[in-house]
This record gives C-alpha cells, sequence and structure tokens, in this order.
C-alpha cells in the first residue's frame, strides 16, 4: 500500500504552525472580529441616523415657531445631531435670556453665546462620527501585511524542511509554499471589508457634515434675527419700488 499524503490546506497549515504562525492567525481574528463588529454597529447608527435626522427636519421646517420644536424636543428628546444641535442652541438662548453674561462662560452678546454654543455641537457631533473609524483605517491598512508576514514566515518554514530533507522536487515545494499563500489571502479578507466600510462611513459623515452646517447657520439666524437668512425681512426693497417712493417725496 502506497503511504497517504497529507491533505495541503487551512485545517494543515494550522496543525503544522508554530507559535507564531498561530499568533499570526489569532491577530487577523481579532481584527476581523473587531472590523466587522464597528461595521454594524455604525452602520446601524449611521442608519438610525439618517432615518431620525429626516423625521426631525421635516418636523422643524414644518412648525410654525421654534416653540413647537422645544415642545418636541422635551417630549421626546434629541436622538439625533440635527435636534442635539437645535435643543443645545434653544437652551443657550434662554440660558442667555435669563442670566445674561454673568460668567466668562456666557461672555458676549447673545449671538455670541449661541455661536460658540453651536460650535460646541458640530465638534462633539464630528468626534462621535468619527468614532471607531481609526480602527477600521488600521486594519485595511496592516491586516495584508500581517498576513505576508505569515506568508513569509511559512515559506521560510517550508524551504527549510525541504532542504533537509534533500527533496527539492516540485510537487515538494510548490504544495507547502502554496499553502503558506494562505495567509496572505486571510489577511486580503481581513482587509478589504475594513477599507471599504471606512471609506462608505467617511463620506457619509461628510455628507452629513455638510448638511449640519448649514443647518447650523440656518438656526444661527432664527435664533438671532427671528428669520431665515435671505427671506423677504431681509431683502432691500426693489430698484422700481424705491424709485416710486423717492418721486412721492419729491
Amino acid at each position: 500500500m502506497e503511504p497517504t499524503t497529507p491533505t495541503l490546506g487551512f485545517a494543515h497549515l494550522l496543525a503544522q504552525s508554530d507559535a507564531v504562525g498561530k499568533s499570526l492567525l489569532a491577530v487577523l481574528l481579532l481584527m476581523s472580529i473587531a472590523s466587522w463588529a464597528l461595521i454594524v454597529i455604525k452602520g446601524w447608527a449611521q442608519w438610525q441616523r439618517r432615518r431620525r435626522g429626516e423625521t426631525f427636519l421635516n418636523l422643524f421646517w414644518n412648525a410654525r415657531a421654534l416653540d413647537e420644536v422645544q415642545h418636541e424636543l422635551a417630549t421626546h428628546g434629541a436622538r439625533d445631531p440635527f435636534s442635539h444641535l437645535s435643543a443645545h442652541a434653544l437652551h443657550a438662548k434662554a440660558h442667555h435670556a435669563r442670566h445674561g453674561a454673568t460668567r466668562l462662560a456666557d461672555a458676549g452678546t447673545a449671538s455670541d453665546y449661541i455661536t460658540r454654543t453651536i460650535k460646541k455641537v458640530l465638534d462633539e457631533e464630528t468626534m462621535r462620527l468619527e468614532s471607531g473609524l481609526t480602527v477600521l483605517a488600521t486594519v485595511g491598512a496592516t491586516a495584508p501585511f500581517v498576513g505576508l508576514f505569515g506568508t513569509v514566515w511559512g515559506v521560510y518554514h517550508a524551504l527549510a524542511a525541504i532542504g533537509m530533507s534533500g527533496a527539492g522536487t516540485l510537487d515538494k515545494v510548490a504544495g507547502p509554499v502554496g499553502e503558506a499563500l494562505i495567509m496572505t489571502g486571510l489577511g486580503l479578507a481581513v482587509a478589504i471589508p475594513a477599507v471599504m466600510a471606512y471609506n462608505a462611513f467617511t463620506r457619509g459623515n461628510r455628507v452629513l457634515t455638510g448638511r449640519l452646517d448649514a443647518f447650523a447657520f440656518e438656526l444661527h439666524s432664527f435664533l438671532t434675527l427671528g428669520h431665515a437668512p435671505g427671506s423677504a425681512k431681509h431683502r432691500p426693497a426693489e430698484p422700481a419700488t424705491r424709485l416710486q417712493a423717492l418721486k412721492s417725496a419729491a
């Protein structure tokens, strides 16, 4: 009977790996678990944030006065960046109207205090949106190199074993070397989803931040001027209207 040769594959690679190889496999496994956990958590949070933000903006722009918005926030709370920004800005306006500039933190006019509050909330929301993205970027950048290191380590041991046995035929070389390439494939399998998720989350955050900045400008105008920027209250009279007024005065 011919001797049975071991079947090459991941199971054989795991069985023949030393402490370094198994440590690299464990590192790749931890990277994969961390990246997929962040993908699921941040993906769900981004979807919830988008849905709740659209609901609040629809309520805000259809409200007849800011009192309705304040009542909605007091009833249901702030559950998205837009409502969070509105709640803090409304509270800043009411706080400055009641207490004035009694502290250094409240120094300046009401417009200055509301501007500082809005800037602070925007920074907080940006930090919250970017949390976890560093882990995804690190996994996407380092996982291929971890897998490549595992491949180099496996090829080294395979060639050393072949050199000691003296059997340098193609079937003795190609099998162990090809098996060592599994580590590179694992590294790429861990890195590709992390890079794709990082790019998707970064783009979504950039779009949301732009919309939040535009909303913050309009909200500041409502709270300080009493109307939206560019509204009819803020527009100068038409040239024909001014000319008629001058003729009438003459």
